[in-house]
């Protein structure tokens, strides 16, 4: 991602500093919680908090054009929460606002070489698709990953019955709708 020249600062932030040198910037080690990976395995990250501070499903035009899907699953994380493995390599930015490949926040963020989505990037936060989480067959932290919510719901392309709350928008920001 980065070519000649100084590296950008972003790319010296969390959660693009690796494990490693988190540690050494901070003096604490990065907990290694739960481990996510692209499809092909070459990008691979860490979380370090075993529930996300939040959990939905998002019926965006935005998103299922982006996933090819009628909806996208995204939890959210601080961005000190996740780490990857080997920084900005083999990841590569889409601003779906300026419909550019640049690191204009927010964009999507995904594998370079097999083009798995990984995760949106806000200004504060970001939103890693739990799909690519392995669990490791530890049921309660893949529970804790189960959407609260859907958002959006109004430009939805089909019905989830599913009897979680359903926004037309924003949640809290809009609309609640009935199933």
């Amino acid at each position: 991602m980065s070519g000649p020249g100084p590296t950008p600062e972003w790319q010296s932030r969390p959660p693009y500093t690796d494990p490693r040198q988190r540690e050494k910037d901070t003096g604490k080690p990065f907990d290694k919680k739960l481990e996510g990976t692209c499809h092909c395995g070459k990008v691979r990250y860490w979380l370090s908090r075993d529930k996300p501070l939040g959990s939905k499903y998002c019926h965006c035009t935005d998103c299922q054009v982006m996933h090819g899907a009628p909806f996208q699953w995204a939890a959210i994380v601080h961005k000190e929460d996740m780490s990857f493995e080997h920084g900005v390599r083999d990841l590569s930015f889409y601003s779906s606002g300026a419909k550019k490949p640049a690191h204009d926040l927010p964009c999507k963020v995904r594998c370079d070489n097999c083009g798995s989505l990984i995760m949106d990037e806000g200004r504060n936060m970001l939103l890693p698709f739990p799909g690519l989480i392995k669990f490791k067959g530890n049921e309660e932290w893949k529970a804790n990953f189960q959407p609260e919510q859907h958002i959006f719901y109004s430009r939805r392309v089909l019905d989830v019955p599913d009897g979680k709350p359903k926004w037309s928008g924003l949640d809290g920001h809009s609309q609640l709708m009935s199933e």
